[in-house]
């Protein structure tokens, strides 16, 4: 028998009352982008607030998951509840490369304390950069209190996914490359605590003095917070604590300095320019459609109409 489909807000009441399969039905409706997801958003607004997110991004291979999977087990120590979004960009099924980053954290899966989730650009209108703070915010409502974000790799996407955390940890490993590379992935502008992850390898040294250099000849933005750089070897835990306690550290700073509040005002000013630029896109693309578009179309291909007329004359429907 099928199971009976909840309208969202008794969705969202069960998810408040600890309903895991509610919680995941929230997510995929929040992934759908619709109307509901917009109902979702308005129940979680002003229950969201609370929660502090930190995001993790770096090249594939760096060992994002494994280190994730060892904070988690660091937070559990701590009798902290976690939820952890793995973000995959690229694929619109969930699997591929973010199923098995699951799998590694799998010994977290039966754990009540931990809620693992992955997330894909699927149909949602809005892509990620909408989807995910969407989810975050319902994450927080519902009483994470500690949210990780994991990227899979170092593309646009990702980092802009990542850099929208409250704390933003980058990933590298001995010998990973120079720093124009890291320059151009833009992890330089995101990076509040730089890992140098596996780093029971050979080339420890020379990555720090990499990472180092780069930020002497930055021009760092983070009103003097110099993000630190620190080792761990996720397969063993080892920095694990380290890195956490330098998670709290940032924090501290983030919020006595005025940068938390800085930060998170500036994603809701792009969140919100975000949402109107996508409710435009929609309304545009609905009035290039019929017998006067057709028409417009074949005067500009016949060069009777220039394209920039054309364009007005279609807009002009919009602002009528």
């Amino acid at each position: 028998m099928a199971r009976k489909r909840l309208p969202a807000p008794e969705l969202f009441q069960a998810a408040l009352d600890g309903d895991r399969s509610a919680l995941a039905r929230l997510l995929s409706l929040i992934e759908r982008g619709d109307e509901e997801a917009r109902e979702i958003g308005r129940l979680a607004y002003p229950r969201s607030g609370a929660g502090y997110t930190v995001g993790l991004t770096g090249a594939p291979g760096a060992g994002k998951s494994t280190l994730t999977s060892a904070i988690i087990k660091h937070l559990r120590s701590l009798e902290l509840d976690i939820a952890v979004l793995a973000i995959d960009p690229s694929s619109p099924f969930t699997g591929g490369a973010i199923l098995g980053g699951r799998v590694r954290m799998q010994d977290h899966a039966t754990d009540p304390g931990v809620f693992i989730r992955s997330m894909a650009t699927r149909g949602h209108l809005g892509g990620l950069s909408l989807a995910t703070p969407e989810a975050v915010r319902a994450l927080d409502a519902i009483g994470r209190r500690w949210i990780l974000v994991e990227t899979v790799g170092v593309g646009q996407v990702e980092v802009e996914v990542a850099g929208k955390a409250d704390t933003t940890i980058v990933v590298v490993n001995p010998g990973w490359g120079d720093s124009v590379q890291a320059n151009k992935a833009g992890l330089m502008e995101i990076a509040d605590i730089f890992v140098i992850n596996k780093a029971d390898r050979k080339g420890v040294d020379e990555t720090r003095r990499d990472l180092m250099q780069m930020l002497d000849l930055s021009d760092l933005s983070h009103d003097a917070w110099r993000p630190p750089i620190l080792n761990t070897t996720g397969t063993t835990g080892e920095g694990v604590i380290e890195l956490w306690d330098t998670v709290l550290e940032h924090r501290e700073f983030a919020e006595k300095s005025g940068l938390l509040q800085e930060r998170r005002t500036f994603r809701l000013r792009e969140e919100l320019r975000e949402i109107i630029a996508q409710r435009l896109g929609r309304r545009a693309r609905l009035i290039c459609t019929g017998r006067r578009w057709d028409e417009l179309t074949n005067e500009v291909a016949a060069l009777t109409t220039d394209p920039w007329t054309a364009a007005d004359e279609m807009l002009a429907a919009i602002d009528a």
